[in-house]
């Protein structure tokens, strides 16, 4: 429960939850989350509510009763009647000439009866397909077609851009699917990498929220992302602009106004956020790191239609693989908000075996392998490799194709399987398997001797290098892993 799932939302707090949800997957154990209606009896279980630690780090508190967020499976059909489209109103969708938005034009068409469309993105009719996607909904029944280059974040633009629409036909559905992706670790993201990606989405949402409020509107969609409720590692901005717009359907929906945010997972269709390399790598990384599958595009237009009708403010749209969520419950490494899904342990909890006893009655000389084995059968598992020999003990972890992000993940899980804390920076101040190997071990045994950070080989030689993999293009990082994994299959 949080800011964006109880009655009267506030959007910008659940921005905020959005943001720090996405700090907890990068940190777990050093946030919590807690929304107190400041009732005495809630105030009442404060400290109990706090003592639940990582194993619920959000919770929410209503007269005492506390309140924890968990998704549920869906029937996945629709359960009532959907609003048919008034032909003779407008349907504007922004980010509509590229990805799902395109999609949702062509279907509101062909199966809605749309038959006047504004279609808003940054590029207008410079967009790539602009024009052969103009062609197709005019050949498959709709009467106009204005694809218009307007920042829906700019008030007095989308203001503009509303005005021009005719009284003839007024607008009746507005779908708001424009995004804006800048993703990097927490500590890497600041005001200019933060302000871009909630312009496109929150800032535009709620221009489209007020300046649509006295208009007869038969649909208001909001594109989401499980990002939102989730809180994706490496992608703090946007999970909390995601957020925002869930918590913006829940508070139109309390004024009486229609609202439904979708929170999509993975979709199999083309975007223009991501290159084809780009959007590879980040469904290869959202299946393992959240059990998401990409969704074909037909499945996400049923699930479009279905959303219309179900009379709910707030949906996830995604398909989950059961395999991975046990495998991550049974790791610890399972968010809580999808404990519900599978049948897994919620956390390993006290069973944790920590290195140091993984180590207990192993000879001296044989710790380090054992130590090793562990580092490199967590890294193989963050770069999506069957087995552990797929890592070479001596190569740099950025050579083997690791980001900042990649980084995290394997600090994370080392974490677990050691049961110590470990510093953000572990993966760039030992920049091999076999230097962190002898750090664990360092750490486990004291008096073991540890390899010094960035000691030896090819390791990486400053702060400026570290900054520049962050920051190292997507399709290079591709490059770089596909080179270390012996090619594209």
């Amino acid at each position: 429960m949080s800011a964006a799932e109880g009655e009267g939302a506030n959007p910008v707090a659940a921005a905020v939850w959005g943001l720090v949800r996405a700090a907890q997957a990068e940190h777990p154990g050093r946030f919590a989350l807690l929304d107190v209606d400041r009732s005495e009896a809630s105030l009442g279980r404060l400290d109990a509510a706090l003592a639940t630690g990582a194993e619920e780090p959000q919770l929410a508190l209503r007269e005492g009763e506390a309140l924890v967020p968990r998704l549920a499976r869906g029937q996945g059909g629709a359960e009532g009647e959907e609003a048919p489209i008034d032909p003779a109103a407008t349907v504007l969708i922004t980010g509509g000439t590229g990805g799902l938005g395109a999609a949702i034009a062509r279907h509101l068409v062909e199966a809605g009866g749309a038959r006047h469309l504004v279609l808003a993105s940054r590029s207008g009719g410079e967009a790539p397909g602009a024009a052969e996607l103009r062609a197709v909904l005019e050949d498959r029944g709709a009467e106009s077609v204005r694809i218009e280059a307007c920042d829906v974040a700019d008030r007095a633009s989308l203001a503009a851009l509303l005005d021009s629409i005719p009284a003839e036909h007024p607008l009746g559905v507005v779908v708001h699917s424009a995004a804006l992706l800048d993703d990097g670790v927490l500590e890497s993201l600041d005001r200019q990498r933060l302000a871009p990606v909630l312009a496109a989405k929150a800032e535009a949402a709620w221009h489209l929220h007020e300046l649509t409020r006295e208009m007869e509107l038969s649909r208001f969609v909001l594109f989401s992302s499980l990002a939102g409720l989730l809180g994706t590692a490496g992608q703090a901005n946007y999970a909390a602009a995601n957020a925002f717009l869930d918590a913006l359907a829940i508070h139109r929906r309390a004024a009486g106004l229609p609202a439904t945010s979708i929170a999509w997972g993975a979709l199999d269709v083309g975007s223009s956020l991501a290159s084809e390399a780009e959007a590879s790598q980040i469904a290869e990384l959202v299946r393992r790191r959240l059990g998401v599958v990409p969704m074909p595009l037909t499945r996400a237009l049923e699930l479009f239609d279905a959303a219309s009708s179900l009379g709910e403010p707030l949906l996830a749209a995604a398909e989950f693989d059961p395999g991975t969520l046990r495998a991550r419950g049974k790791d610890g490494a399972l968010p809580a908000v999808q404990r519900d899904l599978v049948r897994a342990p919620a956390r390993p909890g006290g069973e944790v075996i920590t290195l140091e006893q993984r180590l207990a009655g192993v000879p001296p000389e044989e710790r380090e392998a054992v130590a090793l084995d562990l580092v490199r059968t967590h890294a193989a598992a963050v770069l999506g490799h069957d087995s552990a020999e797929a890592v070479e003990s001596d190569r740099p972890f950025q050579e083997l194709g690791f980001d900042s992000l990649a980084a995290v993940e394997l600090r994370n899980r080392l974490g677990t399987a050691t049961g110590s804390p470990l510093p953000p920076t572990l993966v760039f101040d030992y920049p091999t398997a076999t230097a962190l190997a002898r750090h664990l071990l360092a750490e486990a045994v004291p008096g073991e001797a540890e390899a010094s950070p960035r000691g030896g080989g090819d390791e990486l030689e400053d702060d400026e290098e570290i900054e520049r993999i962050d920051s190292m293009d997507v399709d290079e990082l591709v490059e770089r892993s596909l080179a270390a994994r012996g090619g594209a299959e």
